[in-house]
C-alpha cells in the first residue's frame, strides 16, 4: 500500500481480528473486494452515529480514534514507539514521541514501579 501522504510505500500486519473481519466482507456474490475506502468526512458521521447508538457524549472523529488505537491499543499494550511511529506513518520518531510524550511518562511510572517490586 501506498501512504497518501508521504507516498512512501507500507506494508502492515494485520490482527486476527481484522484480518476475519476482511475475509467475511470480502467475497460477496461472485464479487472480490476489500473494504471500501471513505473519505474522513464520512468516517467521522459513522462515528457520531456509533457513538449515539451506544450513549457515547464524546465527539468521536477519525484523529480521536487513531490517538485512542496509539494509546490504548499499541502503547498501554507495550508496542515500542518505533513500531506505533510506523503504523501511524509518522515520518519521524520525534513526531510520535512529541505528541504521545504523556502516555510515554505513565508508561515509565508503571515500569519503575515494577521494577520497583520486584527489587523488594
Amino acid at each position: 500500500m501506498i501512504r497518501e501522504k508521504t507516498q512512501k510505500e507500507i506494508s502492515i500486519p494485520l490482527l486476527s481480528k481484522s484480518a476475519n473481519i476482511i475475509e467475511k466482507y470480502q467475497k460477496i456474490g461472485n464479487e472480490v473486494r476489500v473494504l471500501p475506502g471513505i473519505s474522513n468526512q464520512k468516517f467521522n458521521s459513522y462515528l457520531k452515529e456509533i457513538a449515539e447508538i451506544v450513549g457515547i457524549k464524546k465527539n468521536l472523529t477519525h484523529h480521536i480514534a487513531r490517538k485512542t488505537f496509539a494509546t490504548t491499543v499499541l502503547l498501554y499494550n507495550d508496542v515500542p514507539m518505533e513500531i506505533v511511529s510506523e503504523l501511524l506513518g509518522h515520518s519521524k520518531i520525534t513526531i510520535t514521541q512529541e505528541h504521545y510524550a504523556k502516555v510515554v511518562n505513565k508508561k515509565v511510572s508503571e515500569h519503575i514501579q515494577k521494577l520497583n517490586q520486584k527489587l523488594e
